[in-house]
């Protein structure tokens, strides 16, 4: 999912210079071609993410979902977005004596890295509003004496429903955290030329690439362990992987660039098609044996219900 980033901000993002360099002067980019290229992405990106969002809201659950890889993309992609802030800020600052036309030109960068940090947060977010609500609490097992007394405790969170919370509190101290610094570094310490700003920036970079190309596994793991494609969006994914192969020969093919700027790319492409073609496979397979991708059974009852004399006793 982290495609779309331009192959100039990688290069930047790994020259750490270490002194103070001259302030840019507020040039407009006027590159029509890079900016419908820019907002193509844009579009393509939004349009990318909309069959994952519909999916959960529509089933109205996120069952499925590995909280990791979730976490993963999280913090990769809010890493990401902002280290572009950083490197870009002049950009920002010289908003103030361009045009909108040219403001926003030059702001795409931004913009592009920060729909893919806002439609991948959506995702983890609707992940805990629609977590199933039978995953949240352990289960009583059957052999277990349990007792309906008036003032009966909750049943403890479960295992699963307890790393999803403490996933949620890392991402939002991730970004409390690394926004406090970079606005900390660009405001009091000395702007975006200093040299810490530009470690932190890059420091940003490499963290960001590193979680992105380790994103998958976990989703992999569980996709494969649990042989059911959940509330994935298929859709999603046979938009992206095309996405991802096409960014990473535009990196190859241009002049002057290495494996270290496409690898990082190519090993997420790959990860994001094998999970791809593992929840086609399985989702032929369970329609063949009758199963369904995503179990409703549990949502289709009120959770309020008490059992009573009527219940039964075998479904």
């Amino acid at each position: 999912m982290q495609t779309n980033i331009h192959i100039d901000r990688l290069i930047e993002v790994l020259r750490v210079p270490t002194g103070r360099e001259p302030t840019r002067e507020c040039v407009p980019l006027d590159d029509k071609s890079t900016l419908m290229i820019s907002i193509f992405l844009c579009v393509g990106l939004v349009i990318s993410y909309l069959p994952q969002h519909y999916r959960i809201v529509v089933n109205k659950t996120s069952e499925g979902f590995s909280a990791w890889f979730l976490l993963l993309g999280v913090v990769s992609s809010t890493s990401s977005f902002l280290n572009i802030i950083l490197l870009q800020w002049d950009s920002i600052v010289c908003c103030r004596s361009l045009s909108t036309g040219a403001c926003i030109e030059g702001l795409m960068g931004i913009v592009q890295i920060g729909l893919q940090w806002a439609m991948f947060s959506l995702v983890f977010i609707l992940f805990l509003l629609y977590f199933p609500e039978n995953k949240k609490r352990e289960i009583h097992p059957p052999t277990s004496l349990h007792l309906d007394l008036p003032n009966k405790l909750q049943p403890p969170l479960s295992a699963e429903w307890k790393i999803s919370l403490v996933v949620a509190a890392t991402c939002i101290g991730h970004l409390a955290i690394s926004f406090f610094i970079s606005i900390l570094l660009l405001i009091i310490v000395g702007g975006p030329e200093h040299w810490q700003t530009n470690y932190w920036a890059a420091f940003l970079g490499v963290l960001s690439m590193i979680l992105a190309s380790l994103q998958y596994l976990p989703q992999i793991y569980k996709t494969w362990k649990s042989k059911m494609v959940g509330a994935l969006s298929i859709p999603m994914m046979m938009l992206q992987t095309p996405g991802t192969v096409l960014f990473v020969y535009s990196l190859v093919v241009r002049p002057g660039t290495n494996w270290t700027a496409w690898l990082t790319y190519m090993v997420t492409g790959i990860l994001q098609g094998t999970l791809l073609i593992m929840c086609i496979i399985w989702h032929f397979r369970n329609k063949r044996l009758g199963i369904r991708d995503i179990d409703t059974t549990a949502v289709d009852h009120d959770d309020n219900e008490e059992p009573n004399e009527n219940t039964r006793l075998l479904n």
